[in-house]
This record gives C-alpha cells, structure tokens and sequence, in this order.
C-alpha cells in the first residue's frame, strides 16, 4: 500500500504545503477542515479523518496560527511528515522534528535545531547555531543570525532581524520588519527598529 500525505487545515497554508509535497513527488491524500467544500489545488476538503489510515499514512497540521497548531497536534495521533521545498538550502547538520514545513528559497545553516510543527516560511534565512522550539513561526524573508533561540510557539514576523546570541522567549509576537537587538521575554510582542516591547 502507497502512503499518502494528508493536510489537515485548508487555507492558503495548506496551498504552500501541497505544493510542496507536490515537488518532491510525494502523493497526497487528501485536505481535511471543519468548513466542507474549501479548495486546496485540486482537493475539496473534507471531514476528518475521512480515508486516512493512522498506520500507513501521514499527516501534516497545515496551520498558520501556532497555538491553533499546537492543540490539534496534542489531540491528534498521527505518524507527522516533514515538507522541505527543493529549493531550500539545508545544511546536513541540521534536525528537523516532525511536522515542520520549509518553504522555497529558505536558507538554513549548520548545528540548527528545529523543533516539531514549525514552519519556515518562504526565503527566511538561519544561520549556525539557532534553535526554533515547538510551534515557532518564522515568516517569510524574516532572518536569524547565529545562536539564535526563539520560544515554543512564536511568531517571528515578515522581514524581521533577529541579530546573533539574541534569546527570544514562548508565545512571543515579533512585529514584521522589526529588527531585535536585546532578549525578549516570554509573551511579548515586539516592534520596531530597534524592537521595542508593546
């Protein structure tokens, strides 16, 4: 029996993810949301779980909001797949947990560790040394230095700099363009240049 990948979660997300998994020749299965009749490509969504088969098969929270990502995957037993876009630049020394997607023109550097149901959006950059917790949103062209540590479930925003040794805490919002010279605490929401705490 063929495995088949499976999204669950079918917004504009889950677009990106299918295309990914579309270009690594990989098969998917099927799209599931609580709103029937959404279309992700050429899939109509559906109801979970649908034909998906917890032994065979996996599964991938196509979710953009983290603390939405984080309950469904507490309450759902699944065998996790990871999309990685071709594109991406992937050091070999890096771990990556189950569940997180890397999207295309996506750059990470050696010693990185990146924890499960992550996403690294479209052209973001991380250098040596980071480590993305559980949950962590990266957006696109958003850029880490090296030893960087950003927090379970934290949404890092499009175009943001973090420079290098920064720590960032959990459940975080780091504004979009913000550039962030000093630690962050945990629950913050941060912006501007340099960032600032809200």
């Amino acid at each position: 029996m063929i495995s088949m990948i499976y999204l669950f979660g079918g917004g504009g997300h889950a677009k990106v993810i299918a295309d990914i998994i579309l270009s690594n020749n990989g098969q998917i299965g099927g799209v599931f949301d609580k709103i029937m009749d959404k279309q992700v490509l050429q899939w109509a969504t559906e109801e979970y779980p649908g034909n998906f088969n917890i032994v065979t098969d996996e599964l991938i929270l196509s979710i953009g909001n983290n603390l939405t990502r984080k309950a469904w995957a507490m309450e759902i037993f699944a065998n996790y797949a990871t999309a990685i876009h071709p594109s991406a630049i992937v050091s070999k020394y890096v771990e990556i947990g189950e569940g997180t997607v890397v999207m295309a023109g996506t750059i990470i550097n050696p010693d990185t560790v990146i924890g499960k149901h992550c996403i690294v959006n479209t052209s973001a950059s991380i250098d040596h040394d980071c480590v993305l917790e559980n949950y962590v949103h990266l957006s696109p062209n958003a850029t880490l230095c090296g030893s960087v540590k950003v927090g379970e479930a934290t949404h890092i925003g499009a175009g943001a700099t973090i420079i290098q040794g920064i720590n960032i805490g959990k459940n975080c919002i780091i504004g979009a363009g913000a550039t962030i010279i000093r630690d962050v605490p945990d629950g913050s929401k941060v912006v501007g240049n340099p960032g600032r705490i809200l």
